[in-house]
């Protein structure tokens, strides 16, 4: 918990329609600093649509987003500048070195080069990527490339990292690799980590986990917690029996 008492992130009562289609329904929940929080939830659970809003792509119909105490409607500069995304999409520019695309992304949050550039350096020595700073980020394997999207969202400092789906297409051993360095990094730097996802082995190791279905937060309790209060064997058939099996 923060030591002042403000949440990295505190959502209330958030809701979204598109037409007819009710992509959230009066959702809630907060992520402290320090806090890995686990969205999980199958496929049209609502999680794209709940990290789009926070994103700023969108606003919710109903309801309140606030980043450190920062209003995401009335106050969304510095709501936006404490966060970093990895979107669940690639979004690097593959003909670019991977030094170029942070610089680049540098150059947009209004970092000067004396600034960024060790920085950047440091972060992907951190990734074990400092080798590969002159290379294409087309010579990267998939699991690399997602190493250099997180050292892009963390770039700024932000108080709140938010991983959206960021394994998708990764083999098992990226998976795993992936996960270890954004829990490494929430104990080094006291982030707060939302990380979105449908796969239970990702979520049993989470701090909490926050369950999502058809728009509705179902649970938000510790793993632990939650295949306790099914009496289930593990996460995946709490989450089943949770959810009806998707």
């Amino acid at each position: 918990m923060a030591g002042n008492g403000v949440a990295a992130l505190a959502i209330s009562r958030v809701a979204k329609s598109y037409g007819k289609l009710r992509a959230l329904a009066g959702v809630s929940l907060r992520v402290d600093a320090g806090e890995f929080v686990a969205l999980l939830g199958p496929n049209g659970a609502g999680k794209t649509t709940l990290f789009q809003l926070l994103s700023g792509l969108f606003t919710p119909d109903a309801g309140d987003i606030e980043v450190m105490g920062h209003d995401m409607r009335a106050d969304a500069v510095p709501a936006l500048a404490g966060l970093g995304i990895v979107f669940q999409q690639p979004t690097l520019d593959l003909e670019l070195s991977v030094g170029a695309n942070l610089m680049f992304h540098a150059g947009l949050h209004g970092l000067p080069a004396a600034q960024a550039k060790p920085r950047i350096a440091a972060d992907l020595e951190r990734l074990g990527l400092a080798a590969r700073a002159g290379d294409p980020v087309r010579a990267l394997s998939g699991g690399q490339r997602r190493r250099v999207e997180l050292a892009r969202a963390l770039l700024h400092e932000p108080s709140l990292l938010l991983m959206d789906e960021p394994t998708v297409g990764l083999d098992p051993a990226s998976r795993r690799e992936l996960l270890a360095l954004v829990r490494r990094l929430r104990d080094q730097r006291a982030l707060a980590v939302l990380w979105a996802t449908h796969l239970c082995d990702e979520a049993a190791l989470a701090d909490r986990v926050v369950v999502l279905h058809r728009g509705e937060k179902l649970r938000d309790a510790p793993p632990a917690a939650l295949v306790a209060e099914a009496g289930a064997a593990d996460l995946e058939a709490a989450f089943l029996a949770l959810t009806g099996g998707g």
